[in-house]
């Protein structure tokens, strides 16, 4: 594998600017921008999942640690360990498409997934980015070659998604020399034989503003650390083949060189960390459903009832074709996502942690977006896929039974659906309230803009042009939902998880929409596109409805009487757009997929 930096080249386009203004094909990174580099990692990526992992599943799946230990070796020999490590310290240090492309292609077996990302990700980053330079010389050339394997204890019992209210501490000794680690964490992938691990306690602040009170920091544990001990294999619905067990620390002594980064700032390691890690689970979410999907075409091409392939039956290719779409939207958005954040870091310094951090959280609502998105379309895939399968998709000899089980835990990883849908919202409104996203400029333009009625609808041209028509009217619909539910609660919104769920759908649904136009836009101006085409209708189509119900829960919930009936009009009014014929272009797309027998464009 080359080493050479690879870097996009779409302009910067600032974090939640998809919500106030429609955003340009060009500015878009999808998978047919891929460099020959990025095509070449994606070869080697997947060909290594699918002939040296796969085939040792059922090792895996017994808890055969070192078979997981020897394959991220392998890994590590073909460099697909080492694209996020500089290459000072024995890595590749390429841009964040090519740690996206890995992770995606990696998915096919999903505890492997887990494992290797835990290390890659989470478990290496912090140090990427935050160790000093003695911590980066000591373990970021074992963690490239894979001699050692990385983990991230962040999660405790009482503080799964409410990480700041951690309860284990770390006091420093008093001759300075040491912290003194008592506490327990929980639910830490890779813990059954990882070698190191950034831990998060709460420590008391020496200096500043903080100083005296206990924050969070964050800190590198080495495994055998005296008064460090780790508990059993936690026993799990899916994801079986990979190691999760609870950490003690007793008065576990680490030196004070093992602090990472500062005292009281491991939030902002563990909050940007997680960012990464909520993209990247998108990415692998969406490998995961282009695996499950080649199953389901598979199966439903060989099995035969009524005389016939149930690939011919019309409900059957419903399936097919609604799994094909979400594989297609998840590309679009997880990948578009990965490019907005290359192009950032492409004018940051690489040694400036702070810049770093910044450019990243700059996208921390575009992350948890793919988060959500992602994670939620792979549960519906595999659960069609299971479906087509019938009676044999619940039996663990086939391969959609491993597949739905092990889908359901990345609605809770990288900090739980919920926590996400309110960290979109409260990012939205948190922006626009310092200025640094003028949404509330745009909400008062449409505020103004409905309530003087009708306006003329502009012209579109191209075989896309009603989708882009309803993306707007799907723009502005979210803009009155967050309008009506800001003038109702103001300051007292974040206490509506509801509304501020809805909100999140919304906008959610906003990005997929634009992100799977923009892509099939982008590919009919370059070739013919008739199936990612009919693919963004099908998505634009059922996007619109999700938008307009959670628009309507919302307005339902803001306004009685007279108001309500006005809003509700112009909820009408910005909903109101011409339908198409779903069945006929769910038709054409399982053909398509059939006629190939996998899934492809």
């Amino acid at each position: 594998m080359a080493t050479a930096t690879v870097s996009t080249s779409n302009r910067i386009v600032p974090g939640g600017s998809f919500l106030i203004a429609a955003a340009e094909s060009a500015d878009c990174f999808f998978p047919e921008d891929f460099t020959e580099e990025h095509r070449q990692i994606a070869r080697t990526a997947s060909d290594f999942a699918t002939n040296e992992v796969v085939p040792l599943s059922d090792r895996i799946e017994a808890k055969e640690f070192d078979v997981t230990r020897r394959l991220i070796r392998k890994a590590s020999e073909l460099g697909l360990t080492s694209v996020d490590i500089p290459e000072e310290y024995g890595g590749l240090e390429m841009d964040k498409m090519a740690s996206a492309i890995i992770a995606d292609n990696i998915a096919k077996q999903g505890s492997f997934s887990v494992a290797f990302s835990a290390h890659t990700g989470i478990g290496t980053l912090p140090i990427v980015w935050y160790g000093t330079e003695d911590q980066k010389k000591s373990y970021l050339p074992r963690l490239a070659s894979g001699a050692w394997i990385a983990a991230y204890a962040l999660s405790e019992s009482t503080s799964g998604s409410d990480a700041l209210s951690a309860r284990t501490r770390a006091v420093l000794s008093d001759d300075g020399s040491s912290y003194i680690l008592n506490g327990e964490k929980m639910w830490i992938s890779n813990a059954g034989f990882a070698d190191l691990f950034t831990i998060f306690a709460r420590c008391r602040v020496p200096e500043g503003k903080d100083a005296g009170k206990e924050r969070l920091t964050a800190f590198l544990v080495e495994r055998g650390t005296p008064g460090f001990t780790i508990g059993k294999e936690e026993h799990k619905l899916g994801i079986r083949g990979s190691s999760t067990c609870p950490l003690i620390f007793a008065d576990c002594r680490i030196p004070a060189q093992n602090l990472l980064g500062e005292v009281g700032k491991g939030h902002h390691i563990a909050f940007n960390i997680l960012n990464v890690g909520r993209y990247k689970l998108g990415n692998a979410a969406v490998g995961a459903a282009r695996t499950t999907i080649g199953h389901g075409i598979r199966y439903a091409l060989e099995r035969k009832a009524f005389g016939k392939s149930i690939a011919d039956f019309g409900l059957i290719q419903e399936k097919l074709a609604d799994c094909a779409v979400g594989v297609f939207v998840g590309e679009a958005l997880s990948y578009r996502v990965v490019g907005m954040i290359d192009a950032a870091l492409a004018t940051v310094d690489r040694h400036d942690p702070a810049a770093i951090q910044k450019a990243i959280e700059d996208y921390a609502v575009e992350c948890s977006i793919v988060k959500v998105w992602t994670s939620e379309m792979l549960d519906h895939v595999v659960d069609d896929v299971v479906q087509i399968y019938g009676g044999y998709g619940y039996v663990e000899e086939y391969p959609a039974e491993r597949a739905y089980r092990d889908s359901r835990v990345n609605r809770i990883f990288e900090g739980t659906n919920e926590i996400n849908r309110l960290i979109i919202t409260g990012w939205l409104m948190k922006a626009a309230l310092s200025g640094r996203l003028a949404l509330m400029p745009a909400i008062k333009q449409l505020m103004d803009e409905v309530m003087e009625g009708p306006v003329p609808e502009e012209e579109q041209d191209g075989p896309l042009a009603a989708e882009f028509a309803i993306l707007g009217k799907a723009r502005k619909l979210t803009l009155f939902a967050a309008g009506v539910a800001s003038q109702r609660y103001q300051q007292q919104l974040a206490e509506q998880q509801e509304i501020m769920g809805s909100i999140a759908d919304m906008a959610i649904e906003l990005f997929a929409m634009e992100s799977a136009i923009l892509r099939a836009s982008k590919m009919s101006a370059r070739t013919t596109a008739e199936i990612p085409i009919a693919m963004a209708r099908l998505y634009t189509s059922a996007a619109m409805e999700k938008i307009e119900l959670a628009g309507r829960r919302i307005v339902a919930a803001v306004a009685e009487g007279d108001m309500l009936r006005t809003h509700s009009a112009i909820l009408r009014r910005l909903a109101k757009y011409e339908l198409i014929d779903t069945i006929a272009l769910r038709r054409t797309v399982a053909r398509h997929l059939t006629a190939a027998g996998k899934y492809t464009l």
